[in-house]
């Protein structure tokens, strides 16, 4: 129990501070949270026109739209611009819930570790190189399972920053759990 919670704590705090130095000091997402000069005005349309919070994309058909009319939606918006909205009735981010959000994102990291250590001691006992290969394929599994498979259909501008953070997290994550598992 003390290796996986050890283990789980330690781990998971590596993937919280490369998180988080990710989204701060690297600013490697940064071109999903650029500046518009126009925001206010953005915004302001915004307000005026869309009645509940939810997701938008646009331009789509209503659902339940027939077949036929998919296809010639399809043909008529081809090489169009288009856009995914993300639309919040109210900005509810201070420092109160910053810090909570944080400390939700470092226990789920530290869940997460925790089990990888449960599944690794299963294993039986494996060599440094083995634990750590193991580590850095469930980064490349977490990496293809979501932002991967949703920047098939819908483009991510911080793509490449994904796989980044899902090797470099874990890939330390695996450096630690390699050394801690496998020490005499």
């Amino acid at each position: 129990m003390k290796k996986i919670l050890i283990g789980g704590i330690v781990g998971g705090l590596l993937i919280f501070i490369w998180q988080t130095l990710s989204w701060t000091v690297l600013q490697l997402h940064q071109p999903v949270q650029q500046y518009h000069p126009k925001q206010d005005s953005i915004m302001s349309f915004l307000n005026a026109t869309i009645n509940q919070e939810g997701g938008y994309l646009m331009p789509t058909l209503p659902q339940g739209s027939s077949m036929d009319d998919m296809n010639k939606f399809s043909e008529k918006v081809l090489h169009k611009p288009w856009a995914q909205i993300q639309y919040h009735k109210d900005y509810k981010v201070d420092m109160h819930t910053m810090y909570m959000n944080m400390l939700r994102g470092f226990l789920a990291n530290i869940i997460i570790v925790c089990l990888l250590v449960w599944i690794l001691n299963k294993m039986g006992k494996q060599s440094f190189l083995t634990t750590f290969f193991v580590t850095l394929f469930i980064g490349v599994i977490t990496f293809t399972n979501e932002p991967y498979t949703t920047h098939i259909w819908y483009e991510l501008f911080d793509i490449k920053a994904h796989l980044t953070d899902a090797l470099a997290s874990w890939g330390l994550c695996g450096l630690w759990l390699g050394w801690w598992l496998n020490r005499k």
